[in-house]
This record gives C-alpha cells, sequence and structure tokens, in this order.
C-alpha cells in the first residue's frame, strides 16, 4: 500500500503529532494526498518546551490547525511508580486524551507516525497502540525513517534531519519514581547542553548523578567543556559522569 491509497481509503483522522521527523511528514504527506488530517499535541511534564516549539513552528510552516491538548502524567501513581510498563499506560493516558478531543471535533480513526524501521516487538507503547487500534501509515506503507527523512528533506522540512528524541521519562531507571523535579532537572540540563551545540545525546539520571552519553564523535568536545558542564549540570546532580562508550 502506499500514502495515496491510505488516504484514499481514511481521508479524514486524527495524528497524534508530537513535532518530530515521522509525525511532522505525515502530516505533509495528508495535506498534499487531500486528507483532512487534524493534529492534536498532547502537552505533558513528559515533553520538552522544545517539542512544542517545533510543532507549532511546523502547523505554521504547513498552514494547518494544531489543536494542544494537556494532560497530567503525574496525576497517575502507576505511570509515576515507573515500573516496566509505564509506557504503556503513559501511552494509553496519552491517546485516551487524543481520542476524545478528535470524537468532539467529528474524527474517528486516530493515526501516530510509527515508521517500518521501528522494532515492534514487546514494546508497551506499541501494545496500547494496538490496544487503542490507532493506525500507523508510515509503518502500513513500508516507509522507514531513512524514507522519511529522505521525502522530508525533498519537501523542504526542517524537520528531516531532527534527532530522535524519547520522553524525559526515559532519563530515569526503571522502578525509580519521576518527580517533577527530576523531569525538570534533566530538561534543565539537556537545554543547556543544546545551548553549547550537542546533538543527539542524553543525560540519564542514576540516583543523584546525570550520567551523560553523547555521539562519540562528540566525546572530545564534552573534556574540552568539562568545566562548564560540571558548573551548570551539578546545579542539578551530585556527581556528572561521561560515558566513553559513546552514543552509537
Amino acid at each position: 500500500m502506499e500514502l495515496a491509497q491510505f488516504f484514499q481509503e481514511n481521508p479524514k483522522a486524527a495524528l497524534a503529532f508530537s513535532g518530530g521527523v515521522d509525525s511532522a511528514y505525515l502530516l505533509y504527506a495528508a495535506g498534499q494526498l487531500g486528507a483532512d488530517v487534524q493534529a492534536y499535541y498532547v502537552k505533558s511534564a513528559f515533553q520538552p518546551r522544545f517539542e512544542l516549539e517545533d510543532a507549532k513552528r511546523l502547523s505554521r510552516q504547513l498552514s494547518v490547525r494544531l489543536r494542544i491538548l494537556e494532560t497530567d502524567v503525574l496525576a497517575d501513581s502507576i505511570i509515576v511508580d515507573n515500573l516496566g510498563d509505564r509506557c504503556y499506560y503513559c501511552k494509553k493516558k496519552i491517546f485516551a486524551a487524543i481520542a476524545q478531543a478528535a470524537a468532539e471535533d467529528g474524527y474517528r480513526v486516530l493515526l501516530d507516525g510509527t515508521n517500518a524501521s521501528d522494532e515492534e516487538g514487546d514494546r508497551p507503547g506499541m501494545r496500547a497502540l494496538k490496544e487503542l487500534e490507532v493506525r500507523s501509515p508510515l509503518r502500513e506503507c513500508g516507509l522507514t525513517k531513512e524514507d522519511v527523512r529522505r521525502l522530508s528533506k525533498e519537501a523542504g522540512l526542517f524537520t528531516w534531519n531532527k534527532p530522535a528524541y524519547a520522553c524525559l521519562a526515559t532519563r530515569i531507571p526503571a522502578g525509580e519514581p519521576i518527580t517533577r523535579e527530576k523531569l525538570q532537572a534533566t530538561e534543565a540540563a539537556e537545554d543547556y547542553l543544546f545551548s553549547l551545540g550537542f546533538t543527539d545525546f542524553r543525560v540519564r539520571r542514576m540516583q543523584d548523578t546525570a550520567r551523560l552519553q553523547v555521539p562519540s564523535g562528540q566525546l572530545e568536545k564534552v573534556l574540552l567543556k568539562r568545566k562548564e558542564i560540571l558548573t551548570e549540570l551539578k546545579r542539578y546532580y551530585g556527581a556528572v559522569l561521561l560515558d566513553l562508550e559513546g552514543r552509537e
């Protein structure tokens, strides 16, 4: 199946729009193919501010309406406890919010940006999407991450080379309770590293310690900026470690 056929069969749908590469291209393609697709962004403590700003910027570029929803993920103890299936419950909460808003707006089909490169396996989040009958057009049409980036570049979308970005909660190890303070510390630390020009990295939490994972090509830069990074990150963490394996 190709996207054109998918949107012929599903000409009206609601899209969970994150501002990332995949959902951005899907929103663009739907518009080019004449489909009526409404974009919904769910704002929560797990999403950094820049993701919302990117979502707004992309919606302006495409001249489409973006509906922003808010949900309090920290109000659910089963999510805050951060056990192995946290993502399952979080996805269900987020998509339930989208489904409700979409139904109010007259949209019955729910879409997300999962692509053909995303391994399904036993991922809790993917299980939630199945249960909620969320359709993934990119995956169904065999479009890989590489395809989506290429097509996005051809379309002139600024998201074409945007690094993959998992939510802030993934920086906190499973079994360690999630708090607003920990999420804010993660976002502040990562914002600072972004400001120094680092890309595609993670600041993972190990109790009161920050573990920096940067691409191997950026390890030397961390050492050159060591003092500045320590000064800033020790505002939020007791210690700062560098993963020498590098993030590939």
